[in-house]
């Protein structure tokens, strides 16, 4: 013990003699210190990485005045362990910029500042570009832009950044973003500010890669650990850390879009469970069929009022007997959700306008429906304001209720860059343009906290919105995505771009959102996609199953889907103890559960051109088939171990070759790593397939199904089917002071539960 002493104060005295006398070495590891250069005139700043320096030059802020670059010749000085340049500016500012080597290897904070500040509006620099640097992250969309850009036909980008640009400001619908991204070149960049900026990678210059974010000041990170890895994993706990979900969060889900309750099952079957008639039908439904469900989510409409959000209050004649079905539910194992949004509607709007809740310059509700997407949203920033919505959430979590899908805290926010809203503020002070990216992450957090007091940590969150600091309380989904081939091609890129950026909870809408009809071979493959991805959710069309779908569909009973979906779920379900270990290491140290092929073998030119394959944690290796017709898949196979056929097992491969498989309707190309005890979780596949078929054959017997849910519950009575009345009818009947004409009446809107289409006018119910 004496001599172990001796050793650690020899040690320690060694070090404090390098640290005294080596001020140009980062203490962390052996990586040099950061330096200044001039290179043709232009300041360059050096970070050294393991993998070899990155440039940053170019340097500029923005005033009414316009573009003033920092001069070449800068001097630095190390100054208490970081390394500080100050520059006199032509304007008569002076700049200074500071890089603070962080904590851990190769991670360096840069600081622009220049005084005075007032008056400057952005800066920018330009990162030195390879030509054949690749770049990744930033956003789960394909391409900037509309939603609809992401799945265009003929789509050629995937991961890969290079020639694109993008606003960094938080889009409706598909909207998970993050100021970070990783180069083939070994170095991450993570921008630390809420302010709206771009990206430029190398589309203007192939030789730069431009930043610049509004602002009067901007601090970003550069990290150069060494792998992508690594870069992923620093990102990921210096934004979050993630969350980790309740383990029921990565069983089967079950949603649908619209719920009516009917006075008959789909086949004409008398319902006279005291149940919603919808949701009775999918839990007995799939109970029969032996499809695992662990979720059961109901989006909106599920309250009065034309937007079925009227003050989180639960409409009997939608949901009868709510707070009992929800008991039943949980019997049953599965826990229920309801879609939210962070708006006001019905009394609490009313009331809400009249304190000034809502974010300020926002456009008022339409006065002549009440039920424009222009909805009030509550002012996060405001404590009583905040309280007064996160009043309604606790109600409902007091109800039962384990979970939200948390929709639209990306829409109608003003941008603040308009003449009327450029000088608005929050409460808090802070302008709107400013916090026009993180209002998302505010969402996230306040429902977070109103949980935390009801249920502790077992509860989930699931917003499509996300920009830094969401991921330390929500799980995601992908979005309002189109229900074809590049919708599944889409959220194939969309799950590992998540991951890249620190959100490794992350789900789709299988089969895409909104759709009347569906692609039955595409649907296998989605389905195939979402049980190797952390989130399953299935839903397949607006408020009907896969045995009830409408024409032109051909059969309205699609028993190989339904098969399908029993094989999917069953696989999904057994991963639930991997799914969730791999959750815990996401929240512990970054790493993401799917891994692109870069995170595991970066040095495989195969692992970054072969976007379309991942692993799903350490041991399993999927390769989604989204091409309608294609029945082979080229995978390449990381090097390091032997890969198993999970559909084959007497097929084992090695690692670090591309090979082509064959895949069925119903296969989704998947190996084992030889060896994993995971290969005895996934069971034999082929016989699975099998007995789902022939239970998918044969249709379940709803009456008698209802009578078991019947007897359980002999005083409950199911409330009768009633029409809801029209919006006009309603928001007459209860305008508001001051000409606002509040929504009420419970109409069941057109324009989708979730309102991603624009949110139209709803219709009376049949």
């Amino acid at each position: 013990m004496k001599i172990a002493l001796r050793g650690c104060l020899l040690a320690a005295t060694l070090l404090s003699i390098l640290l005294a006398l080596v001020s140009c070495t980062n203490s962390a590891s052996s990586v040099p210190w950061p330096a200044f250069e001039t290179t043709a005139g232009r300041t360059t700043l050096n970070i050294p990485g393991v993998t070899g320096a990155v440039r940053l030059d170019g340097i500029f802020y923005e005033t009414a005045q316009g573009r003033f670059a920092l001069p070449g010749n800068v001097a630095a000085t190390p100054q208490g362990g970081k390394l500080v340049a100050s520059v006199g500016m032509p304007d008569g500012r002076t700049v200074t910029i500071t890089v603070e080597p962080g904590p851990g290897r190769g991670q360096n904070r840069v600081s622009l500042a220049a005084a005075p500040a007032a008056g400057i509006t952005k800066w920018g620099f330009a990162v030195e570009s390879a030509s054949d640097e690749y770049y990744t992250g930033l956003m789960e969309r394909v391409v900037d832009g509309p939603q609809q850009a992401s799945w265009a036909v003929g789509i050629t980008q995937a991961m890969n950044l290079r020639g694109q640009k993008v606003e960094m400001v938080v889009k409706p619908t598909t909207s998970v973003y993050a100021p970070f991204y990783v180069s083939s070149k070994g170095y991450g960049l993570f921008v630390q500010t809420d302010w709206p900026g771009a990206y430029d990678f190398a589309a203007t210059d192939p030789t730069r890669v431009g930043v610049t974010f509004e602002g009067p000041a901007l601090a970003f990170k550069v990290y150069t650990a060494g792998t992508p890895a690594e870069l992923v994993q620093a990102h990921a706990l210096d934004s979050g850390p993630p969350i980790l979900p309740p383990k029921w969060m990565y069983r089967p889900w079950r949603w649908r879009d619209e719920h009516t309750n009917r006075l008959t099952y789909y086949d004409g079957t008398p319902v006279t469970a005291p149940f919603n008639s919808e949701v009775l039908e999918d839990v007995l439904m799939m109970r029969a069929y032996g499809i695992p469900t662990g979720v059961y989510w109901i989006d909106r409409p599920w309250s009065p009022g034309p937007l079925g959000w009227d003050d989180f209050e639960v409409d009997g004649r939608r949901l009868p007997n709510f707070t009992e079905q929800v008991k039943w539910l949980e019997s049953q194992g599965i826990k229920s959700m309801l879609w939210i949004g962070p708006f006001f509607q019905g009394n609490m709007m009313r009331e809400a306008l009249a304190k000034g809740y809502d974010l300020p310059s926002q456009t008022k509700p339409n006065n002549a429906t009440g039920i424009a997407n222009n909805y009030p949203m509550v002012d996060l920033s405001n404590p009583p304001a905040k309280a007064y919505w996160q009043s309604g959430v606790e109600k409902l979590l007091k109800l039962g209720v384990a979970g939200f899908k948390l929709d639209r805290g990306e829409e109608n926010i003003p941008e603040g860059n308009t003449p009327t809203t450029s000088n608005a503020k929050r409460f808090d002070g802070k302008s709107i343009r400013e916090n026009r990216n993180t209002y998302v992450a505010d969402y996230a957090r306040a429902v977070a906290e109103t949980a935390r007091k009801i249920r502790g940590n077992d509860f989930v969150s699931m917003p499509r919105g996300a920009y830094t600091g969401s991921s330390a309380h929500a799980v995601f989904w992908g979005g309002d995505i189109a229900g074809t081939p590049e919708g599944l091609r889409a959220s194939i890129v969309a799950v590992q771009r998540s991951s890249v950026m620190g959100y490794p909870n992350w789900g789709s809408d299988t089969g895409g959102y909104n759709s009347q009809s569906m692609d039955s071979d595409l649907y296998a493959r989605w389905l195939g996609f979402s049980a190797f991805s952390p989130i399953m959710e299935v839903g397949p069309t607006r408020n009907l199953g896969f045995w009830n779908l409408p024409a032109p569909h051909t059969p309205s009973y699609d028993a190989p889907v339904i098969a399908a979906w029993r094989l999917y779920t069953r696989v999904h379900e057994r991963l639930v103890d991997y799914s969730y270990a791999q959750g815990q290491l996401a929240a512990r140290t970054g790493m993401p559960i799917v891994r692109p092929l870069f995170l595991v073998e970066p040095g495989a030119p195969a692992a970054w051109s072969n976007w379309w394959t991942f692993q799903y944690g350490p041991d399993l290796l999927v390769s989604p088939i989204w091409e309608k017709g294609k029945r082979e898949q080229q995978v390449y196979l990381p090097t390091g171990t032997k890969w198993r056929d999970a559909w084959q097992s007497d097929k084992v491969y090695d690692g670090g070759q591309t090979i082509t498989v064959k895949a069925d309707l119903h296969q989704i190309p998947l190996f084992v790593r030889d060896g994993a005890p995971v290969a005895k979780v996934l069971g034999d596949l082929n016989r699975e397939w099998t007995e789902s078929v022939e239970i998918a054959a044969k249709r379940p017997d709803l009456k008698a199904l209802d009578a078991e849910v019947k007897a359980l519950f002999p005083t409950l009575q199911q409330s009768p089917e009633r029409p809801y009345p029209t919006p006009a009818a309603s928001a007459a009947s209860q305008a508001a002071p001051g000409g606002i004409v509040p929504p009420a009446g419970g109409a069941a809107p057109a324009g989708g539960g979730r309102g991603g289409r624009g949110g139209a006018p709803a219709t009376a119910s049949p």
